[in-house]
C-alpha cells in the first residue's frame, strides 16, 4: 500500500512548453452535405420541419445533429466552429438527456487524490474550468492520507417529493393532513405507493399547511437511482387513491417546492434530502504544519470567524463552508449527476477543532442533502460512466440495492472535508490570493483573441 499519497499541493503550474507558439484550435470541416442534406437544411431554416423532428425522420442521430447545426449557423449567422459535433454517441442521449442536440461541451477532468476514507484509497474525478482547484482538493488528499484518513457516516438516504393540493377550507385540507400523518395509515399508504417501483420504498409523509393548501412531503428509499423519477410516480399513485376518499382535493402541482429540489430551502437543511453525510478527520498538527503551511490555532480561529460567523452575519441558509459547491459541482459533472443540484447537495457546515491538547485539528463536514445516483440519467453516458467506474460505483449494486449510491455520497462528502481544509489553509497562510493570479490567469494576449 501507498505510504505517502502523491499531492502536488497548491503547486498548479503548468508544464513548460519551449519554443512552441499558442496557437487556436483549427476550424471545424464542415460536414460534406449532399442535395438530400441541403433540402432538409433549406426546410428546417423555412420552419416547415421543426428542428425537433430531425431524429425521428432521419433515424439517425448524429446526421440529425449536423443538419441542425448547420440550419442554426444559417439561421443566426453565428459559427459554431470550435463546439465539437464529431467523436460523440448521440443516440445514447436521444430521449432521455439532452434534446435538439448541436454538439458538446469539452470539460477538462482532473483527479485529485487518493483520498483515504473508510480504509479504502479513492481517485476523485472532478471536471471543471477552474484554475488551482483539483490541485487544492489534492492537496487537502494528501494532508488526509498522511494523518490516517478521513471516516464517513451515512446518517440518512431518501429522496423528496411534495405535491401541493387545495381544497375548498382550511379545515378540510386539515382532514387529509391528519390522515396521512396517522401511523394507521401508513401501511396502506405505503403499499400503493411502492407499486411504483421495486426500490421505491416509502419511509413517511410530513405535511404542512398554507391556509386551504396542503404540501404532503413525501420521502422513499430509491435503490441506486438519484430517485426524483421513481418517487414522483409513487406519489401519483397515493394521490391517485386519496381521490377516492377525497374527491374534493384538487391538485395543483406534482411538485409544489416543499421538497425541495434545486432551491436553498431550510426544510432539506434540517430534514435532509437525498443522502445525509458526515466526514471527520484528524490532522497532525506536524501536516497541518507542513502540508497545509499553517497551524491548528489558526485553522480554528478563521472557521469560527468566516464559515461560521460571517456566515451567520450574512444570513446563510447551510452556506457555513468554504467552498463545498466548489467540490460538489466538479464530482457531479464528471459522474453524470445533475448539476443544479448542487445548490441543496452543497448545504455544508464545517467544523474545526484543536484536540490533543492543542496539537492536532479534528476537521468535520456535515452535509444533509447530497443527491447522487449511479444509474439513470447522465451516469450511463461513456464519460461519466468511465468516472463512476474509476471510484468503483459504476451502475446499480446487485448485491445490496442503493450501496453504490450511498458510497458515491460519502466520496462527495470526503472530498469536501479535502477541500475545506485545502482552502481554509490557504486563507489562513495568505496564499490564495497569490496562488490564483500565479496559476489561475491565461497566458494569453486577450486583447489578439477578442480582435
Amino acid at each position: 500500500s501507498r505510504k505517502v499519497p502523491c499531492g502536488a499541493g497548491l503547486d498548479c503550474s503548468p508544464p513548460q512548453i519551449v519554443n512552441k507558439e499558442i496557437v487556436s484550435p483549427p476550424s471545424l470541416v464542415p460536414t460534406v452535405l449532399s442535395e438530400e442534406d441541403e433540402e432538409i437544411i433549406n426546410s428546417v431554416v423555412k420552419g416547415s420541419t421543426p428542428s425537433y423532428t430531425l431524429e425521428s425522420k432521419l433515424g439517425d442521430c448524429k446526421k440529425a445533429a449536423a443538419i441542425r447545426r448547420e440550419a442554426l449557423q444559417r439561421l443566426t449567422g453565428k459559427s459554431l466552429n470550435g463546439l465539437p459535433l464529431e467523436g460523440f454517441d448521440y443516440e445514447s442521449i436521444l430521449g432521455q438527456c439532452c434534446e435538439m442536440p448541436v454538439g458538446y461541451v469539452q470539460i477538462p477532468v482532473g483527479i485529485a487524490g487518493p483520498l483515504l476514507l473508510d480504509g479504502i484509497e479513492y481517485s476523485v474525478p472532478m471536471a471543471t474550468t477552474e484554475g488551482c482547484l483539483v490541485a487544492s482538493a489534492n492537496r487537502g488528499c494528501k494532508a488526509i492520507h498522511l494523518s490516517g484518513g478521513a471516516t464517513s457516516v451515512l446518517l440518512k438516504d431518501g429522496m423528496t417529493r411534495a405535491p401541493v393540493v387545495r381544497f375548498a377550507s382550511a379545515q378540510r385540507a386539515a382532514h387529509l393532513k391528519f390522515f396521512l400523518e396517522n401511523p394507521n395509515n401508513f401501511e396502506n399508504l405505503s403499499m400503493i405507493f411502492n407499486k411504483s417501483s421495486r426500490f421505491a420504498r416509502l419511509q413517511n409523509i410530513k405535511c404542512t399547511i398554507a391556509g386551504k393548501n396542503l404540501y404532503m412531503r413525501f420521502t422513499c428509499s430509491t435503490g441506486d437511482a438519484m430517485g426524483m423519477n421513481m418517487i414522483s410516480k409513487g406519489v401519483q399513485n397515493v394521490l391517485d387513491y386519496l381521490q377516492n376518499d377525497f374527491s374534493d382535493m384538487d391538485v395543483i402541482g406534482i411538485s409544489g417546492n416543499f421538497c425541495s429540489d434545486k432551491k436553498a430551502a431550510a426544510v432539506n437543511w434540517i430534514e435532509g434530502r437525498g443522502k445525509s453525510v458526515v466526514c471527520e478527520c484528524v490532522i497532525k498538527g506536524e501536516v497541518v504544519k507542513k502540508v497545509l503551511k499553517t497551524n491548528v490555532a489558526a485553522l480554528v480561529e478563521l472557521n469560527m470567524l468566516k464559515n461560521l460567523t460571517g456566515s451567520a452575519m450574512a444570513g446563510a441558509l447551510g452556506g457555513f463552508n468554504a467552498h463545498a459547491s466548489n467540490i460538489v459541482t466538479a464530482v457531479y459533472i464528471a459522474t453524470g449527476q445533475d448539476p443544479a443540484q448542487n445548490v441543496e447537495s452543497s448545504h455544508c457546515i464545517t467544523m474545526m477543532e484543536a484536540v490533543n491538547d492543542g496539537q492536532d485539528l479534528h476537521v468535520s463536514v456535515t452535509m444533509p442533502s447530497i443527491e447522487v445516483g449511479t444509474v439513470g440519467g447522465g451516469t450511463q453516458l461513456a464519460s461519466q460512466s468511465a468516472c463512476l467506474n474509476l471510484l468503483g460505483v459504476k451502475g446499480a449494486n446487485r448485491e445490496s440495492a442503493g450501496s453504490n449510491a450511498r458510497l458515491l455520497a460519502t466520496i462527495v462528502a470526503g472530498s469536501v472535508l479535502a477541500g475545506e481544509l485545502s482552502l481554509m489553509s490557504a486563507l489562513a497562510a495568505g496564499q490564495l490570493v497569490r496562488s490564483h493570479m500565479k496559476y489561475n490567469r491565461s497566458s494569453k494576449d486577450v486583447s489578439k483573441v477578442s480582435s
